[in-house]
């Protein structure tokens, strides 16, 4: 299947050079090519892959109507005006994708116009895909890892605090004659300004767990209304800058009430409020695809695909899953039909052998590639699993010393309760 999937559709009217008139229709952006289709006649009367494109502007035709111009290599001007829901909106998500495309890996544009792949190349790019989610995941194992050493800190600094208010209910327990010591009574504060320290550096450390950042297009409110910006996913919540890195919002990871997947491209973020207007953001970004596992990881309760987004993940464009196991069935399928053949008429082995010779399902330079990432892929899963095993460690002896802070306190809370 074509990895040219629809990004979003705007009504609006392409001018016609020769017949010099406007022509009522929709624009449609891509993720590789950019299209104009009539409403006429229902066909694309204008159709250019977004790599051939060499500047977007605004500008306006008879100095009244406000349009977007698009120039090809070829010089190809094209005029497309009366844009809904404003020309900002349409300027603004197809200069993302245009910038995002010319930005990317040296092959896209070369991708773009050559739909043939070889398998091992086909198997190469499912398995760096792979490699790449494993050590997203991988990060966020880690960033885990360090905030449960630093919740052990913390009940650690609690547990000492813990004896000190032992030994000064002890004070307080003894007869009324027993002099008091002034050191005793000033190491509360002291164990209190320790663990507010502590917190900071918790909060600290889950603001520069950073997952990834992507450059995205942000609209709040009305659809109307669109900048740039960036998305950062934290292990502690969301970040979302607008032009400038201006700081628009930051979602706590508990803030969030709901995410929805509009396209493989388009999402939004809300938090509700009781008495307030809610906050709610929609992004649509060209590296959406990469984001959208790791919020499905982070919010799986949370996230819900909508019908647009069903549909693409039923399809084998937006699953690796599913493309790794459409790659290998195409891979097995050739062998399948020389056995039935065989079967059938054994004079066709010497023409299959020679075939199978000549044109090999993957070359060794892809072999080798393919060995190196599995080699990778071994050495991440390995890594993952002692911190898993390490971490499982460490969440046992939390489990052990919240209960023994626990039975503390409700032991000091009964002291106390007697001395008033």
């Amino acid at each position: 299947m074509s990895r040219d999937l629809c990004v979003h559709t705007w009504p609006c009217s392409y001018y016609l050079e020769l017949e010099k008139r406007w022509v009522p229709g929709k624009l449609w952006l891509t993720s590789l090519s950019l299209k104009f289709l009539t409403d006429k006649t229902g066909d694309f009367l204008v159709s250019f892959p977004l790599a051939d494109i060499i500047e977007i502007k605004k500008e306006a035709s008879n100095f009244i109507f406000s349009s977007v111009t698009i120039l090809e290599k070829d010089h190809v001007k094209h005029w497309f005006s009366s844009l809904q829901p404003s020309r900002n909106v349409v300027f603004h998500i197809i200069e993302h994708f245009w910038r995002e495309l010319l930005l990317s890996q040296p092959g896209a544009a070369v991708e773009a116009s050559s739909s043939t792949m070889t398998k091992g190349k086909e198997l190469t790019g499912l398995m760096a895909c792979s490699q790449k989610r494993l050590e997203d995941a991988a990060r966020v194992l880690h960033y885990q890892g360090e905030q449960l050493d630093s919740i052990t800190s913390s009940l650690d600094n609690m547990e000492s605090d813990l004896d000190v208010a032992d030994r000064l209910l002890k004070e307080l327990e003894s007869p009324s004659w027993w002099p008091f010591n002034f050191k005793l009574w000033k190491m509360p504060s002291d164990t209190s300004s320790k663990a507010g320290s502590s917190m900071a550096s918790t909060k600290a450390l889950g603001k520069e767990g950073i997952v990834i950042k992507i450059p995205a297009v942000i609209s709040q409110g009305t659809e109307s209304h669109v900048k740039p910006g960036r998305l950062t996913i934290l292990v502690s919540g969301l970040e979302i800058h607008g032009p400038n890195s201006l700081l628009l919002h930051r979602f706590e990871r508990e803030d969030v009430d709901d995410i929805k997947v509009h396209t493989h491209y388009e999402v939004s973020i809300r938090q509700r409020f009781i008495g307030k207007p809610d906050i709610a953001f929609r992004l649509i970004s060209a590296k959406m695809p990469q984001v959208i596992p790791i919020l499905e990881m982070q919010f799986s309760k949370k996230i819900e695909f909508l019908e647009d987004a069903l549909m693409l993940r039923s399809t084998g464009t937006s699953s690796p899953a599913e493309k790794g196991y459409s790659v290998w069935q195409a891979a097995s399928r050739p062998m399948d039909c020389d056995r039935q053949r065989e079967a059938s008429s054994g004079s066709q082995d010497g023409r299959l052998l020679q075939l199978q010779m000549s044109e090999p399902l993957i070359s060794e330079e892809d072999t080798q590639e393919l060995r190196q990432i599995l080699g990778k892929l071994k050495g991440l899963a390995l890594d993952a699993e002692a911190e898993l095993e390490r971490q499982d460690e460490a969440l046992d002896g939390i489990a052990t010393a919240v209960d023994r802070a626990t039975l503390t306190i409700d032991k000091h809370n009964r002291r106390m309760k007697k001395l008033t």
